[in-house]
């Protein structure tokens, strides 16, 4: 299944969908293309949802394991990403409230940013009639 990696697929032949495209290399390669384009295109979205409210770190999670599905390296990345993400909530569950509370205005100062950056406060200030507030506008908008 995955580049050689003995942790995966040696045990069981693989039967069914995969076992018919392992017996045509052409849709095998093709398979693993789009399994690998998918994979980066979830993975892409999830790192850029990483700071915002919502599943930005599941959907991480979900794209590494379309591509570990197929790459044994992206298995392995998983791995480490996974224990990485619980090493760092286990370290932020042991801290003080203070602490808590820093990482999250951080995070929020992150996303207001990237959201005046990327030009959603001058639109939503279009909405509203505050167009003349021109500091909503993105710096990007001339």
């Amino acid at each position: 299944m995955a580049d050689g990696d003995p942790d995966v697929g040696t045990t069981v032949a693989p039967s069914g969908f995969r076992a018919r495209l392992a017996r045509r290399p052409v849709l095998l390669q093709a398979w693993r293309v789009l399994v690998a384009v998918v994979g980066l295109v979830v993975l892409a979205l999830g790192i850029v949802a990483i700071p915002y409210p919502g599943p930005g770190w599941l959907i991480v999670f979900t794209g590494l394991a379309i591509l570990a599905s197929e790459f044994a390296w992206a298995q392995r990345i998983l791995r480490f990403a996974r224990g990485k993400y619980d090493a760092w909530t286990a370290w932020l569950r042991r801290q003080s409230l203070p602490v808590r509370a820093l990482v999250l205005s951080a995070t929020g100062l992150v996303v207001v940013t990237t959201l005046w950056v990327v030009g959603a406060f001058g639109v939503v200030a279009g909405w509203v009639g505050l167009e003349g507030w021109t500091w909503l506008q993105s710096p990007l908008v001339g």
